[in-house]
């Protein structure tokens, strides 16, 4: 599920740097970095800076293509509008598809030894009565769950480019093509950068998508409370999703580390997501008089959760309708992860296919650097092909399986918790799309 944001100290890069674009084709060399004065004219040629690949946005889309680029032995600069990775926030459920992609751009390691493996998944109803229970193992082997700190995730990936890669305070203010295919970024401190390729990984509330003429992703009629409750003696539960289903509400608690519990809150809201609210304080009122009733283990990790981890957050999404929606590249600028299809959080797959995104998207264009300019459009193109027969059922899938969790009607309710969900559902086929193979990034 999405995450909440504030301000971090931001981590330090202490890895190797690597050489930049060795061995690449010579019109694909890095250019020089020098410092701009911020009032340069946009059309001053000599006042732009030139860079080959710049990735907008350092959420976990953007730093792993980040990474999975540099594993090929190929730079990028990626802006952050934030003057710091943005690190607050809760967590998020990785599946096994994701953790492929982890593994293959050398970083899964690292994280499994900070977060719990969790073994399955329990479904109650409101009154504390279990509808089903699964684990993960007996319906496939290879399934692997961890619900991991955002955090900790951005930092892990962040640490593993060259330092200076990527670049704070750089927010996008405008965005044109220019006469030689090239992409111009105007940032709002008045710094211009001349762009060969553009990534936008910068969310649901893409500029750059709005640039290429997707909508605006659409409300989904229910909005999210989450947060992370911090147990300093040691949390008490088992290693499992925890889903509770009530009518038109349900909650969901999974440990992440022998100290620590993410939650969420789903409520239906129908006609809009109303006012944002940023304090911690009636963030918390509001989510406890929700559950009020609920098992006591859930208004307990509400109330031991930190401030900086509560959140409440509309829930969106943006359906890719084949022939009406724009393609996932215009020119040499594409779309990644939530910029593209934006998802509701339901099977978990959000940043799942970000990171599929990353790796699908790198190995396309390190071919295409290899054969020349030309084939730079039609990588990025052939990307776009290869994803949307994935992100777009997955989009509408989602969606559908939060229409009927969130269901209030008390006899629809009724039959869900009493025939669906403990005769019909199966979890084996409920995971399908967590496959997914890829192969260790190597330059």
């Amino acid at each position: 599920m999405a995450m909440t944001t504030s301000h971090m100290p931001r981590p330090s890069f202490n890895n190797s740097q690597g050489i930049r674009f060795s061995q690449k084709p010579s019109w694909f060399r890095a250019q020089p970095r020098t410092k701009l004065n911020p009032s340069v004219n946009i059309k001053a040629s000599a006042g732009v800076r030139k860079e080959d690949i710049v990735i907008v946005g350092a959420g976990i889309a953007g730093l792993a293509t980040a990474v999975s680029l540099h594993r090929l032995g190929i730079g990028s600069v990626v802006l952050e509008q934030a003057a710091s990775l943005r690190t607050g926030g809760t967590s998020l459920t990785l599946f096994k598809n994701g953790w492929r992609v982890l593994d293959a751009i050398g970083v899964a390691d690292t994280l499994r030894g900070q977060f719990l493996e969790i073994q399955g998944m329990a479904v109650n109803s409101e009154d504390g009565r279990e509808l089903r229970s699964f684990k993960f193992k007996d319906e496939d082997q290879t399934q692997e769950v961890r619900a991991v700190e955002r955090r900790i995730l951005l930092e892990t990936l962040a640490n593993e480019l060259p330092p200076e890669t990527v670049r704070f305070s750089s927010k996008l203010g405008k965005i044109q093509s220019s006469e030689n295919g090239e992409t111009l970024l105007q940032l709002t401190d008045g710094t211009t950068l001349l762009a060969k390729i553009v990534i936008g990984c910068d969310g649901i509330r893409s500029p750059i998508a709005k640039w290429m003429g997707f909508s605006e992703p659409k409300y989904a009629g229910y909005s999210a409370f989450r947060g992370l409750g911090v147990y300093p003696d040691g949390q008490p539960f088992a290693a499992n999703v925890n889903y509770i289903y009530g009518r038109g509400l349900r909650a969901g608690y999974v440990p992440v580390s022998p100290t620590k519990v993410y939650w969420f809150i789903c409520y239906n809201s129908p006609s809009s997501p109303g006012p944002k609210i940023t304090d911690p304080a009636l963030l918390r009122k509001q989510a406890k008089e929700l559950v009020n009733n609920w098992p006591e283990e859930l208004i307990r990790l509400i109330d031991l959760s930190p401030d900086e981890t509560i959140s409440k957050t509309p829930l969106v999404d943006r359906w890719l309708w084949p022939g009406l929606s724009p393609p996932a590249s215009t020119g040499k600028v594409v779309l990644v992860g939530d910029a593209w299809h934006p998802m509701t959080p339901n099977l978990g797959q959000g940043a799942c296919c970000a990171l599929e995104d990353s790796v699908i998207l790198t190995k396309k264009l390190a071919n295409a650097i290899k054969s020349g300019p030309a084939a730079i459009e039609g990588a990025l193109r052939a990307y776009g092909e290869e994803r949307w027969p994935r992100v777009f059922p997955l989009t509408v899938r989602a969606n559908l399986v939060g229409s009927l969790l969130q269901w209030d009607n008390q006899l629809v309710c009724s039959i869900r918790n009493n025939i669906v969900i403990p005769k019909l559902v199966r979890l084996g086929p409920v995971l399908e799309h967590t496959n997914f193979e890829c192969e260790p990034l190597k330059a």
